[in-house]
């Protein structure tokens, strides 16, 4: 068996219009994140009027336990994702300044 040499790899070239591109599509995916966190209040504020406080029986407190348990749930993911909203922003503006320094 032989071995032969193999050429060396060649670098990536760097375009920065495919950086701006990639940053252009992380900045997208921030937006439909954010759209999930506007969902997430139209939701909280059905859960909101369905509370029904006038109802007093046993069924009726259960309900609106239910429902303040739900929107409790709802309410961390919201939270988990105006974080994710952050995160991908911040790593938009980092594929953005890469593109700008360069290889």
């Amino acid at each position: 068996m032989s071995v032969g040499l193999m050429p060396a790899p060649t670098p990536p070239t760097f375009d920065p219009s495919e950086c701006a591109s990639r940053s252009l599509e992380v900045q997208r995916l921030a937006w439909r994140i954010q759209a999930c966190v506007d969902q997430v209040d139209m939701v909280l504020t059905s859960l909101r009027r369905a509370q029904v406080d006038d109802w007093l029986s046993p069924a009726g407190r259960a309900y609106r336990t239910t429902i303040a348990l739900h929107a409790s749930a709802l309410m961390r993911a919201r939270e988990s994702l105006e974080a994710a909203v952050a995160t991908v922003l911040r790593h938009s503006q980092n594929v953005s300044v890469s593109s700008e320094r360069g290889p």
